[in-house]
């Protein structure tokens, strides 16, 4: 788990966009501290509203890159204008990038206690707590120890109190979701899936991340689960952290490429229109200039449509905190080559969809009139002035994508 400062500038939007970050940072059990100097990240969300504001921008940037271990810049001038910042060691990234970055890697922290939630349209299913990894990058596993896994039947009456309190989107979260049952001698995660897609009600369903490792034994049975049912999401969050094998064995994950090849393959068999969102760590102390080739060639080769790239940092207590860490300038080339090819890949695919109709899901508010929604494949499309087309959250509608941006569609109601 880490610790994180927040300093957000600019407009109601802009502070709206923390919010959201703040809340999958906690959600994730990372936690606030005052002062960049105290914590393990800095974030600084900008505005680039007139030239006075881009200076101040910079010098505060330089300010916080010298004051903590890691920076990430995102907002306005981040993405309009992330040239500018090329000359400080920080990283320059979407709002939606940013709580995956913080995490170095880890599994998301789910505490005892969790519960689901409702937040607007969105209901939040922890299935499970813990995992079966021991990655020797990640902190944690000390907080959450081994998977403890609640029934089917408690899960799925979970997910129905959900629907009937108003979900429309239902996102199955834990640590590891691909190990939901381990404990108990069980794979359990098709049939769960299978269960919630039976409970009456218009709304869609999202897998959280499931490692490699952990559903390669079930991944033709969980591709066939989402090629059965419409209310899945065809999209699978599963992190590969590094295209070479040596790497990964010292990372400790429990997969090799070869793995994660398989399970894209299974899915790429049975769906037509799906997501696969993957995990990259840059840097990380054992990875040589061979290694970074790899991890290039696979992202390359399998070219995912959400890819999550992070610099490797120590935490505190893991045995990769041990080890002979490589440069700074090392880790940041390293990561920019990699960003670019993200962005080269992420720009296709959204630019490939233009002038197709997709069904979506309108889930949350956007920027001004704007409203966010999902596709069938859990890619974003924004609809802009949607009280002037009678668009709300919760709404169900058919949409022709009109534009594209690296990140996400615009999309026009039919």
């Amino acid at each position: 788990m880490a610790t994180y400062h927040i300093e957000t500038y600019g407009c109601t939007s802009n502070r709206g966009e923390s919010r959201r970050i703040e809340r999958s940072l906690r959600d994730a059990g990372h936690h606030p501290v005052e002062g960049p100097d105290n914590a393990d990240v800095a974030i600084l969300n900008t505005c680039t509203v007139v030239e006075k504001t881009e200076r101040n921008m910079l010098r505060r940037a330089e300010e916080l890159a010298s004051e903590t271990a890691d920076l990430i810049v995102t907002g306005c001038m981040a993405l309009a204008q992330g040239e500018a910042f090329a000359d400080l060691d920080v990283q320059v990234l979407h709002w939606d990038d940013v709580p995956t970055a913080v995490t170095n890697g880890e599994c998301p922290t789910t505490t005892p206690d969790a519960e689901p939630i409702l937040d607007g349209v969105i209901g939040i299913l922890p299935i499970a707590r813990g995992c079966m990894s021991n990655c020797s990058y990640c902190i944690t596993k000390f907080a959450t120890g081994r998977v403890d896994s609640p029934s089917v039947e408690e899960n799925v009456e979970k997910a129905r109190a959900l629907v009937h309190a108003g979900a429309k989107e239902i996102r199955v979260t834990g640590q590891d979701t691909g190990v939901y049952g381990w404990d108990t001698g069980e794979r359990k995660l098709p049939e769960l899936l299978d269960r919630i897609c039976e409970i009456d009600g218009e709304f869609r369903v999202r897998l959280g991340m499931a490692n490699p490792g952990g559903i390669h034994g079930i991944h033709e049975e969980l591709a066939d689960v989402f090629a059965e049912n419409k209310k899945l999401y065809d999209f699978i969050h599963a992190p590969v952290q590094s295209g070479s094998d040596e790497v990964l064995e010292t990372m400790r994950r429990q997969h090799r490429v070869e793995k994660f090849e398989e399970v894209v393959e299974a899915f790429d068999d049975r769906l037509d229109h799906w997501t696969l969102s993957t995990d990259f760590i840059v840097g990380f102390p054992t990875e040589t200039e061979a290694d970074h080739e790899r991890s290039m060639a696979l992202l390359a080769d399998v070219r995912p449509e959400k890819i999550n790239v992070t610099r490797f940092s120590k935490r505190p207590g893991t045995d990769a905190a041990e080890m002979k860490g490589l440069g700074g300038t090392k880790k940041k080339e390293r990561s920019k080559a990699m960003s670019e090819l993200k962005r080269e890949i992420c720009t296709e695919t959204h630019a490939s969809m233009v002038g197709d109709i997709h069904e979506v899901l309108a889930v949350e508010p956007g920027t001004g009139d704007s409203i966010k929604c999902r596709d069938e494949a859990y890619r974003q499309v924004i609809v802009t002035d949607a009280a002037d087309r009678g668009v709300e959250v919760g709404d169900v509608l058919d949409v022709e994508i009109t534009a594209s941006e690296a990140m996400y569609c615009f999309g026009q109601p039919v």
